[in-house]
């Protein structure tokens, strides 16, 4: 089974950004060529059938699994960048972090009006940069069809945020 694969190719780096955190490397994945596969498989056959769209992949890590499920999928891959990445006209959303704040962009042509989108990344913690991804995304006009996270961390509450904007919050794996 692909989540159990992944949850033993998942590493633990101790006090990692800072002491006592213990910082998920999904690293040794990349390192896996048939894991990696076998999760981009795992994930088409789970959204092959919800009519997405789209999928809008947060940078960096959530370009890295959601840009080969667009292509399996055969649908667009919007890229949410910091402020700054992005070459042709953006538009933005502010949002608080846990000290500061900080802005995304994406491009103004990356969703149509009513584009039903999924927004991927790698993980889930406290949710404020997948949610504010999706509310760039609707201030695009699109709409939020679900989340899907290849690791979850439930002990921040992060999938909590999110539920005002879908009930379809999916992971991998969790912790």
């Amino acid at each position: 089974m692909v989540q159990e694969e992944v949850k033993k190719a998942i590493r633990d780096i101790p006090d990692f950004p800072k002491p006592g955190i213990v910082f998920k490397d999904i690293t040794p994945i990349m390192q896996d060529a048939e894991l990696s596969k076998a999760i981009v498989q795992h994930l088409k056959s789970i959204y092959k059938d919800q009519k997405v769209e789209a999928i809008a992949g947060i940078e960096s890590r959530g370009f890295l699994f959601g840009y080969p499920l667009a292509m399996e999928l055969g649908i667009p891959f919007i890229l949410i960048r910091k402020k700054g990445k992005l070459p042709h006209k953006t538009i933005s959303y502010d949002y608080d972090l846990e000290y500061g704040s900080a802005t995304i962009e994406m491009h103004v042509d990356a969703v149509s009006k009513g584009q039903r989108v999924l927004v991927h990344d790698d993980l889930l913690a406290t949710g404020g940069s997948a949610e504010a991804a999706a509310k760039l995304i609707q201030k695009g006009g699109a709409e939020i069809i679900g989340f899907d996270f290849l690791v979850e961390l439930e002990f921040l509450k992060g999938a909590d945020k999110l539920r005002s904007l879908s009930d379809n919050i999916r992971n991998l794996v969790a912790y």
